[in-house]
Parts: structure tokens; C-alpha cells; sequence
């Protein structure tokens, strides 16, 4: 058995050293790993195809092009982010200076999980060495190829003083949840997420939780209906739809509701053939408990198009199902699998309710061309991030923070919000010791009236 405590140990003997303070070293790490996924990018691809049957292309765009590209991003801007920052200093501090250092947490722990079994790992991994820190990276069991890849990529590029792996099931997360970490960052389910927190708590060690929830697409009466449905089938149907920010129901217009239904129908057939699942590039369920739960969900319910199921392959087709209410079954929980319940409304206001009823969704999508129903729908509901006229693509720059809010998580991450949240900013104030202005020392006689014209 792993002796963690002694693993983490080691870090802190090496984090302590300092070199993982230095920006060349830091960016000499980025730079080793971004040509270790060139030199092994068959070998990536070849374990994503293993664990869920990921077509090459869809490989390399969702998980290894997204980490190069994070990669990439952060060489460029890492020496900015880390820069000593200096501030404004209020007059009643005078005479003084106030900077921000940015400083890494020390040993920090990443727990990945087997949807994007590559990319979730990797990608914090660039923000955690960015940085500056020690890590222990914990892939997912229930993606076992892609978690043999990103140990062997860590023991090919890192002292395990510096950046580990421990690969292996419950057993394993339990171990490493009850140790002393300086930052815990964890992507999975929101029932997880909460032992995780729980976990942290004891050590009060901070955390990011990203996690998920059913996230909401709503399309109004004035979308462009025929794009709506492709961009839709094309992102809930991505990875046989076990993609956290995909769209988890529809919420449509009564007016459009059957030409949307024929729409995602037809690009259903039009993206994926009459036999989904005997498409070689159609990706699997990941497990059988996974699969057995998503069979169960659309029973009883009205199936548009879908609803066939491969047992031999784990492969369950694009499902779209009509006529569900909030009360459906498959309404209770995240679906995380290729159905795609659709609901209808007829006013925004009913939208907007029937949303902020429910816990606060990882991502929201809307499809309209109308300025006023989309500024409404900014104003009125709280999500973790989102698309107008689109689904999914929002997370795919490095510009922008990824992450939910409320019940789907906390924290985020991806461009410089990687280097934030595996950095803590450290304030300090800088005093002259040439003048003592007397103002903050008692007596202080009419010291007051003093004090508030300096702070107008």
C-alpha cells in the first residue's frame, strides 16, 4: 500500500527548495510536457479510443488540442502573471508602498475524472506547475488506458519529488483525501464534490469543485431554428453526451418546438448515420453501471428518434424524447449520457423560474436573435458559464474562466484563472522608516477630524 504521507513528504522536502519558485524552470516543465504529447500523441489517442471509443478527431480536439493550447497560452503569458504587483496606497499610510506577491500553495492534488479522462487531468496540471507548486495527480479507474497514459507521461517527465501520480479506485482517494494537502482541485460529480469538501475541511485546505448539474438550452421563437438543432446535436450528442457542460435538457418555444424536433431528428441521421450505434466513431457508455442507468430513463417517455441500444459495445443511440415535464423521471438528475429530454414554455418570465427553481446549472445556453430576450436572460439567472447561439465552446479558450457556481461547483480555471487559483496573492505594505507621522498613536486629541479629511 502507498504510503502517502511519506509521498507528500517528499514534496515538501522538494517544494522547499524552491526551484519550482523559478518562472525557467516552470516554463522549461510546460514546454517538456507539450512535446511529450507531440512524440505520444498516437499513444493518447489509441487509450481515449480504448476507454470510450473516441474517434481520433474528437480526441484530439476536446482533450490533447485543448492542453497544448493551454500549454501554449501560459508559456506566453506565465512571466506577466507572475510578476510582483505593486498598488495603490491609501494616504493614511503614507509615506509606503503596497505590493501583491504571487506565491504558489506548495502540494496540491488534482482528482480527474474519466469523461475527458486526459484533458481534465492535464489541464489543471498546467495551471498547478504554472504556478509554481508540487502536485499528486489521482486519474480516474474507471478510464484505466488514458490513466496508464498519464502515468507513464509523469514518470517520463518528473522527479515523483516534484509532480506523482496514483493511480487506482476508491481505496486510493480515500487515502490521499485523508492526508494534509496545501490545495485540493477535483472535477466529478456533485455527490463526490461534497465528500471531497468535507474531506478538505478537516485540514482547512482550500479548494476548486468543478462539477455539473443539468444545464439548461433554451431556444426562443426567433432562433435560426435548422443551425440551433445542428449545434445542438453536435454538442449534446459529443462523447455519447458524458460532457458535464453539455446541454442537458431543451427548453423550447411552443411556437418552433416541432420544427426544432424534426430539425435535431434529421442532423441526429445526418451526423451519425440510421445506425448510430454501429458508427466505428460513435463513443461508448464507460461502464456498465453507467449504462444500465441511462436504459432506464427514457422508459415510459415519448422517443422522437433514438432509444436503440448496442449491449455488446455499451453504445446507446442519440436519444431525443417530447412531450417531458419538470415532474419526468429523467428530470430528477443529471442525465450525462445521449438523451435529450425536451421541454416547452411559452413566456420567459416561466423560463427564468422554472431555472432558478432548481440548483444553479454549470452552463446555460440560449438560442435567439432577439437583444432584449437575451439581456433578459443574463440579468435573471445564474450559471457557471454559457453560449449564445451555440453549446459547449465556451470552455475552449484560454481567455476565459471555467468553472460553476452554487451547486455546480466553485472555483474555475484554464488561461490565467489556472495560475490564480493555484496562486495565492500575498499583501504586503512597505513602510518608510525615514518619517513617523504621528496621526495613529494616542493620545489623539482631535485626531479624528484629521483622519476623516484624509480618507475623503
Amino acid at each position: 500500500m502507498t504510503d502517502y504521507k511519506q509521498m507528500i513528504f517528499k514534496q515538501r522536502q522538494y517544494f522547499a527548495k524552491g526551484n519550482t519558485k523559478d518562472i525557467a524552470f516552470r516554463l522549461e516543465q510546460l514546454r517538456r510536457m507539450y512535446e511529450w504529447m507531440e512524440q505520444e500523441e498516437d499513444t493518447i489517442l489509441a487509450a481515449l479510443k480504448s476507454d470510450l471509443n473516441k474517434a481520433p478527431f474528437e480526441s484530439y480536439a476536446t482533450e490533447v488540442g485543448i492542453v497544448k493550447e493551454e500549454i501554449s497560452y501560459t508559456m506566453k503569458h506565465l512571466r506577466s502573471w507572475a510578476k510582483l504587483r505593486r498598488v495603490r496606497t491609501p494616504l493614511t499610510q503614507f509615506p509606503s508602498r503596497s505590493f501583491v506577491y504571487p506565491e504558489p500553495y506548495g502540494v496540491v492534488l488534482i482528482m480527474s475524472p474519466w469523461n475527458y479522462p486526459f484533458q481534465l487531468a492535464i489541464a489543471p496540471l498546467v495551471g498547478a506547475i504554472c504556478a509554481g507548486n508540487c502536485a499528486i495527480v489521482k486519474p480516474s479507474a474507471y478510464s484505466p488506458a488514458t490513466s496508464a497514459v498519464i502515468e507513464k507521461m509523469i514518470h517520463d517527465l518528473f522527479d515523483s519529488s516534484y509532480i506523482d501520480v496514483v493511480v487506482g479506485g476508491r481505496e486510493e482517494n480515500e487515502g490521499l483525501l485523508n492526508e494534509h494537502f496545501d490545495y485540493i482541485f477535483f472535477t466529478g460529480s456533485v455527490s463526490v464534490g461534497k465528500i471531497v469538501m468535507e474531506k478538505a475541511a478537516k485540514h482547512l485546505t482550500p479548494v476548486s469543485l468543478e462539477l455539473g448539474g443539468k444545464s439548461p438550452c433554451i431556444v426562443d421563437e426567433t432562433a435560426n431554428i435548422p443551425l440551433a438543432a445542428k449545434r445542438i446535436v453536435w454538442g449534446k450528442f459529443l462523447n455519447a453526451g458524458q460532457t458535464c457542460v453539455a446541454p442537458d435538457y431543451i427548453l423550447v418555444h411552443r411556437s418552433v418546438k416541432e420544427k426544432l424536433i424534426k430539425q435535431m431528428a434529421k442532423q441526429v441521421t445526418k451526423l451519425y448515420g440510421k445506425e448510430p450505434c454501429y458508427n466505428e466513431d460513435y463513443p461508448k457508455i464507460i461502464n456498465e453501471k453507467h449504462f444500465n442507468r441511462l436504459k432506464e430513463l427514457w422508459v415510459g417517455e415519448h422517443i422522437v428518434t433514438g432509444g436503440v441500444i448496442r449491449e455488446e459495445t455499451r453504445q446507446i443511440a442519440p436519444t431525443i424524447l417530447n412531450d417531458i415535464t419538470w415532474g419526468s423521471k429523467v428530470m430528477e438528475e443529471e442525465i450525462f449520457g445521449p438523451i435529450l429530454p425536451v421541454l416547452t414554455y411559452d413566456s420567459m418570465v416561466e423560463v427564468v423560474q422554472g431555472i432558478n427553481a432548481r440548483p444553479k446549472p454549470l452552463a446555460l445556453y440560449y438560442f435567439t436573435t432577439s437583444v432584449s430576450n437575451e439581456a433578459y436572460m443574463m440579468k435573471h439567472v445564474s450559471y457557471g458559464g454559457g453560449c449564445i447561439n451555440d453549446v459547449i465552446i465556451h470552455l475552449a479558450t484560454s481567455e476565459l474562466p471555467f468553472g460553476g457556481v452554487g451547486a455546480s461547483g466553485m472555483g474555475g480555471y484554464h488561461g490565467k484563472a489556472s495560475f490564480d487559483t493555484f496562486t495565492h496573492e500575498k499583501s504586503v505594505v512597505k513602510k518608510s522608516n525615514l518619517l513617523d507621522i504621528p496621526l495613529r498613536y494616542p493620545p489623539y486629541k482631535d485626531h479624528l477630524t484629521l483622519l476623516k479629511k484624509l480618507q475623503k
